[in-house]
């Protein structure tokens, strides 16, 4: 019996091993080591704009939630966090990017500016 055993262990081990192998595709994305400086230099932005983005969203999201506790509702504009001195002033947006605050449940949010239409 353990022969058997180790015979099947043997011809699955054989099967399994052969065929064809294809070496590993680079990850999607990959660049060629000629474009690495730009490519890195676009996530360097990318990462910057995320960074900010969150950083902002943060001090406002903090003083809504401290408006509420102090007050018991949420601010009616985001310019009462400052006039009840939660903020100095608010964070501008990143570039092409605009803040939405909804006063009923108290989010705020970044989103991509859309432009004027004539």
């Amino acid at each position: 019996m353990k022969v058997f055993l180790l015979l099947s262990f043997a011809l699955a081990l054989v099967v399994t091993g052969c065929g064809d192998s294809k070496p590993a595709a680079p990850a999607s994305g990959a660049g060629s080591p000629i474009t690495a400086p730009v490519d890195y230099l676009g996530a360097l932005n990318k990462a910057k704009k995320s960074a900010e983005k969150t950083v902002d969203l943060s001090v406002i999201t903090t003083a809504v939630k401290a408006f509420k506790e102090e007050e018991g509702r949420f601010p009616l504009e985001l310019t009462e966090l400052m006039k009840h001195n939660f903020l100095r002033s608010i964070p501008p947006a990143p570039y092409g990017m605009k803040i939405v605050y909804n006063p009923t449940n108290g989010e705020v949010a970044v989103v991509k500016a859309t432009p004027a239409q004539p």
